[in-house]
């Protein structure tokens, strides 16, 4: 299994990069921030006007330290990668899998069963924690209808790539319209009515936004590392310039990962009013001390330990993208009869 390495978060503004033998050396304005060793990383995320030197992309390069550029907002916009890794025989199993109706259908019931058990789990938790009695009632009736929605992808073994892909859709509005009831602290700072995101209209939308692009970073760098293609997934269907693979990992972990660190955060006011801004379009983002908080939580959260499902072992959320990336792999090459996607418990 992958060692669990850090990711390097440069949210100064006007940061540059260079290489210093092995080491990465961060400066601002003349003035050192850091030096890391490179071995120590596993990938590099600049947010905003960040720049760097040749000399560091052949370092990253070299020692396979991906490099992600997004925008002071959070929006992806490039990632860069030395020599694809893993070998063509798997890649050609991915490609034939993905044009294959029914290989696809397997994989994509077993991430939308995932995806449809996870976000019922949270909604179940909250319900037993709850103090609220309309609250409870809210999450007790999503959680009611997610169930039916598992059982029928449980009991139809036919369904189609598109009829799963409608339940995944009905599911996933079932679960935003009971979402504001997870929030309980600040409640008139944080109300959630509906998911928005191109771009976000509210500040729990915006903290959702910036979470699921740092989780689709991470699960299309575990998905290199096993060789397999961010870009070609069954779910979310090809389209020039998406992960469609790495987004549809991203599901897994979607609700019980990124959604729990967004309303922990709230909840235990970690995150508040003054971590946002509003532009001129209307659109709510973090602002630089927002991001520093929301960094810190997911670093913090990547570390924590749970029993992985599937694998039986004590495993780091860190590394929970790579193990699913490494059983994806071994169920394209007929090592698994079926993938084992996550269930969180």
């Amino acid at each position: 299994m992958k060692r669990l390495l850090n990711t390097l978060y440069i949210t100064t503004q006007g940061a540059y990069l260079s290489r210093d033998g092995e080491t990465i050396h961060v400066k601002a304005e003349q003035e050192t921030l850091m030096r890391v060793p490179v071995q120590q990383l596993a990938s590099v995320v600049c947010m905003g006007h960040v720049a760097f030197s040749s000399g560091f992309l052949e370092l990253c390069a070299q020692q396979a330290v991906s490099v992600c550029c997004l925008t002071e907002h959070g929006r992806f916009q490039a990632r860069m990668e030395g020599p694809v890794r893993g070998n063509v025989l798997l890649r050609r199993q991915q490609y034939r899998a993905a044009d294959d109706a029914a290989a696809s259908a397997a994989v994509v019931a077993a991430i939308v069963s995932a995806k449809v058990a996870n976000a019922r789990a949270v909604l179940m938790r909250a319900a037993r924690e709850s103090t609220v009695e309309s609250d409870k009632q809210v999450l007790a009736d999503a959680v009611a209808r997610l169930a039916l929605t598992l059982r029928g992808i449980d009991l139809d073994a036919s369904l189609s790539v598109d009829s799963l892909r409608g339940l995944e859709g009905d599911a996933a509005h079932v679960y935003f319209d009971a979402f504001d009831a997870l929030i309980v602290a600040a409640k008139d700072e944080f109300q959630f009515t509906q998911r928005s995101r191109r771009p976000p209209l509210d500040p729990v939308n915006a903290l959702l936004s910036f979470l699921y692009t740092l989780l689709t970073h991470e699960c299309a760098a575990a998905l290199e590392s096993v060789g397999l293609d961010p870009a070609v997934g069954f779910l979310h269907a090809d389209r020039p310039g998406r992960p469609s693979l790495a987004l549809d990992l991203v599901e897994e972990f979607r609700a019980p990962f990124a959604d729990r660190i967004a309303l922990s955060l709230i909840n235990r006011r970690q995150i508040q009013a003054k971590h946002f801004e509003r532009t001129a379009s209307g659109a709510i983002w973090l602002n630089t001390a927002g991001r520093k908080e929301v960094l810190q939580a997911w670093q913090e959260r990547k570390r924590e330990e749970l029993q992985h499902p599937f694998l039986r072992e004590s495993c780091p959320w860190g590394l929970l993208p790579y193990a699913q990336a490494l059983l994806l792999a071994r169920r394209l090459r007929g090592d698994l009869d079926s993938y084992p996607a996550f269930f969180w418990k």
